[in-house]
């Protein structure tokens, strides 16, 4: 399993959701590499791809809400890396909608969502977790 406890924020809602979210991309990329023929793949990419562009907003909008919550000095930044994500998401979307005869597009988003989700959860959420520990608000007792 791609999760590792190691990226917990101590906050149980947030982790919850990064859990989720790493199940999903492994899942989708588990249907990716599969043998099965691309016509059999493309009912669970879609559904990927509707989970992605709901869950994601939802997350970040939850996320977001943390960081002003503990006056994360960060959260501008963060915001906009998040932004970017969902323009991401809802682009490549788009592109399948037109198109669902493109593999190469779907395994690009594949190794972005994984490399996004490793990259951030473990560098840029980290950021969050260890300020609101400095500043004694850890969401462990939550």
């Amino acid at each position: 399993m791609l999760w590792k406890d190691q990226y917990k924020l101590g906050v149980p809602l947030i982790d919850a959701q990064h859990k989720e979210l790493f199940g999903r991309v492994e899942a989708f990329l588990q249907v990716l590499r599969s043998e099965d023929s691309w016509e059999n793949k493309i009912p669970k990419i879609n559904e990927t791809l509707e989970f992605m562009k709901r869950y994601v907003v939802e997350h970040f909008h939850d996320e977001e809400e943390y960081q002003l919550s503990i006056n994360y000095p960060g959260y501008e930044f963060h915001k906009r890396i998040h932004d970017g994500m969902v323009d991401y998401v809802q682009d490549v979307s788009r592109q399948f909608e037109q198109s669902t005869d493109n593999e190469h597009l779907m395994q690009q988003l594949g190794g972005r969502l994984l490399a996004w989700l490793i990259n951030h959860v473990a560098a840029e959420d980290q950021r969050i977790a260890d300020y609101a520990k400095k500043e004694g608000m850890s969401g462990n007792d939550e």
